[in-house]
């Protein structure tokens, strides 16, 4: 049987056959990338995108889904690639979900970075205003300090797979050995790990599966996600539990947590309220350069631990909150006209209400961080519509060879 006669694949089920059929292969111009790190092309208007594509390039895709407005297709062949395409160093790269970008190159990665927080601005939030360089990583590989690879229970024999999820897919994983994101001593604690896994696995079979802790920090590499652990940012030591939120790219950390408290004072205010304060990052970097700070906190672990590292790192005009969020800035004790307020919420961002308390308590400035400037770009209209401008918008990339960026827009009260 020739290959023409070879038949297709069956599709999905829920499969739409327009305007592609499944497994259609389509030649497109990719003209620019999503913010999920997708090229984006279009064929007679009709947009088409294609996983680890890249701008500039002319290439073969097939097609996966069609959805209501645009198509997704894999990439076949790159038929004229893009002066920034690179080898990727990762062998399951394109397979494994957890990189888009390590096939391009990083001064281009910044660039696109850049761009897509001015499109978003502009999308989400209708605003035209200028966006800085994205700040490079001081490492681009070897940079994080956390990994958490998962597995499912296997069926029947087959052999169990640790790692991540394989690109494009929901529940199945890419077996990953070793990560170049990752120091070798973590990379040797990962073998040490997956191996003792499944070794474990074929004594006494899993019920479910799990996830995997792999944590470098000041005094070595933990493996256990209770375990009390040391980060150290600028000439302050954070003490926190291995499995808790705490920024992974301590490279960055010293210059990303300078900004924030620069830009928090530059407006002049005398107090400062870190609004999701974790365990003290932006409260205790900041502290010098204002009179008293208060960090506000849902977490009662984690204002515990802030209140710790405040203590241990002699800072005693800081103090922490344990917040409710229908009133987070009922305990603070001085004028929000003499305050900055620092909120870095998590990726689903801010929620109204909070975001009206914020404008009733009226900062100088709020500086807004965030790891999704989706959300972030979404409650700016709040913000714009409660009184403030936006003065600065800063990417910092803390997750080099991935979609992911951290953004800081400093706001004053017009």
């Amino acid at each position: 049987m020739s290959e023409k006669d070879t038949p297709s694949p069956r599709p999905p089920r829920k499969f739409k056959p327009e305007p592609f059929q499944y497994h259609e292969e389509i030649e497109l111009e990719i003209t620019t990338l999503t913010n999920m790190g997708q090229g984006l092309g279009r064929i007679n208007d009709w947009v088409v995108m294609v996983r680890f594509a890249l701008p500039g390039e002319r290439v073969r895709a097939r097609v996966y889904r069609n959805d209501k407005n645009f198509s997704e297709a894999d990439l076949v062949e790159v038929l004229t690639p893009s002066p920034h395409r690179i080898e990727a160093p990762c062998p399951v790269f394109s397979e494994c979900g957890g990189c888009q970008y390590q096939h391009f190159e990083y001064s281009a990665q910044l660039e696109w970075k850049t761009k897509q927080v001015k499109e978003l601005l502009w999308h989400m939030a209708r605003v035209d205003h200028p966006v800085l360089p994205a700040i490079a990583s001081p490492k681009l590989y070897g940079y994080r300090s956390k990994l958490t690879p998962h597995f499912n229970v296997p069926r029947g024999d087959r052999p169990m797979t640790i790692g991540f999820l394989k690109a494009g897919t929901r529940s199945q994983y890419v077996e990953v050995e070793h990560c170049p994101l990752i120091s070798d001593e973590m990379n040797a604690t990962l073998a040490r790990v997956r191996a003792k896994t499944k070794a474990r696995h074929l004594e006494k079979p899993f019920k479910k599966g799990g996830t995997l802790l792999i944590r470098e920090h000041l005094d070595g590499v933990s493996t256990d996600p209770k375990q009390t652990i040391r980060e150290k940012v600028g000439d302050i030591t954070f003490s926190f539990i291995a499995g808790e939120f705490f920024q992974n790219n301590p490279s960055i950390l010293p210059a990303f947590t300078g900004y924030v408290r620069d830009k928090a004072r530059a407006a002049g205010a005398k107090y400062l309220v870190d609004a999701y304060c974790g365990s003290g990052l932006f409260t205790l970097t900041a502290a010098q350069d204002f009179e008293q700070v208060v960090g506000v906190e849902v977490s009662e672990q984690s204002i515990e631990y802030a209140r710790r590292n405040a203590e241990s790192n002699q800072i005693e005009n800081a103090s922490f909150v344990l917040g409710d969020a229908a009133s987070i800035f009922e305990n603070i004790q001085f004028a929000g006209e003499d305050s900055a307020v620092v909120i870095d919420p998590p990726r689903k961002g801010s929620s109204e209400a909070f975001l009206n308390q914020l404008i009733a308590f009226g900062p100088r400035s709020v500086v807004y961080v965030s790891c999704n400037p989706a959300t972030q770009m979404r409650d700016l209209q709040t913000l714009l519509s409660g009184g403030y401008q936006i003065e600065e918008i800063q990417p910092f990339d803390l997750f080099p060879q991935t979609r992911h960026l951290e953004c800081v827009v400093v706001l004053k009260k017009a």
